[in-house]
């Protein structure tokens, strides 16, 4: 059992939905994939339901169908990854306050009662990927192989959140191949947009924990840059803001999608120069406020898509 301060350092929400609804003995389980903190799924998500959205055709909305098994996907991938990456890494977050009494870690799932869960999410998500064309779901195949080594890269560099950009945006590539059965030059700048997005964010999520991760020898970009942080993460918000320009240019979008990434460009400004990078608690607010960011991108781009 973990000592009172690990617990209370926590990141695992309690009294909520899961303590109140889910039987007892589904708890660890989806807690284990993240059930219970959805901003995961939204961050993998979105990326995808941009390029649904920018990649329709003029006029037109983004297929509703597409959109949900894109949002049951991610879901799924998402705690697959969740699960591969506790796994890999139970260990280490035994160690760590904000981790310690993570499923895994703590005992209450055993590896291979994790192993079973994983093998379910994936063939479900196969399954899914199925529907959409072979172009499309060789695309969703090639995924597997960013997921399964990104618990590794902290240990192997200092960049891991940059391996997760390629990971977190695949759904670009996925999107695009959906909507048009082959990749074109927009989808891969905008992919460019969503990693760079993704290394602004997941620095800001880093700083959390770069005391403990110092402790156990894990590598981040927020251990790397340090003070310089902010600096970069602007740099890294001002490349992705220059890409979705592009990309809205290139595909032609209509004004209320400049509109929209104006007001989108705002929220990242805010994040840079409020953000407190020695405050977790500011750092992991900041980190979820990225759902309205890539909310205000889809937003954007299906009513630049459908006034075009």
């Amino acid at each position: 059992m973990q000592d009172a301060p690990h617990h209370n350092a926590s990141d695992i929400p309690r009294d909520k939905w899961i303590d109140r609804y889910a039987p007892t003995r589904t708890r660890p389980y989806a807690r284990l994939i993240r059930l219970d903190r959805p901003i995961g799924t939204w961050l993998l998500l979105l990326p995808g339901w941009w390029a649904l959205a920018i990649a329709a055709p003029s006029g037109a909305w983004p297929n509703f169908l597409w959109l949900a098994l894109f949002a049951i996907g991610a879901t799924l991938m998402r705690g697959a990854g969740c699960v591969i990456n506790d796994f890999f890494d139970r260990d280490f977050d035994a160690h760590v306050a904000r981790t310690a009494d993570r499923p895994l870690a703590s005992g209450e799932v055993s590896a291979r009662a994790a192993i079973a869960l994983l093998s379910a999410l994936l063939l479900v998500s196969f399954a899914i990927l199925m529907i959409f064309n072979p172009t499309a779901i060789a695309i969703g195949a090639l995924s597997l192989l960013l997921i399964v080594p990104y618990p590794l890269m902290k240990r192997i560099t200092w960049w891991p959140q940059a391996w997760l950009g390629l990971t977190f945006n695949w759904g670009v590539l996925l999107g695009w191949a959906v909507v048009c059965g082959e990749l074109e030059a927009t989808a891969f700048i905008l992919y460019a947009a969503g990693f760079f997005w993704t290394l602004g964010y997941d620095t800001i999520y880093a700083h959390q924990d770069k005391g403990d991760d110092a402790l156990v020898g894990i590598k981040s970009t927020a251990r790397l840059l340090g003070a310089k942080s902010r600096l970069w993460l602007v740099g890294f918000y001002c490349i992705t803001l220059t890409l979705l320009a592009a990309t809205g240019w290139i595909a032609t979008l209509g004004w209320p999608f400049w509109v929209g990434l104006t007001l989108a460009a705002a929220h990242l400004v805010w994040q840079a120069i409020t953000i407190n990078f020695d405050d977790p608690r500011d750092c992991l607010a900041k980190f979820k406020s990225n759902r309205d960011f890539g909310l205000a991108i889809f937003a954007a781009a299906i009513a630049g898509r459908l006034l075009a």
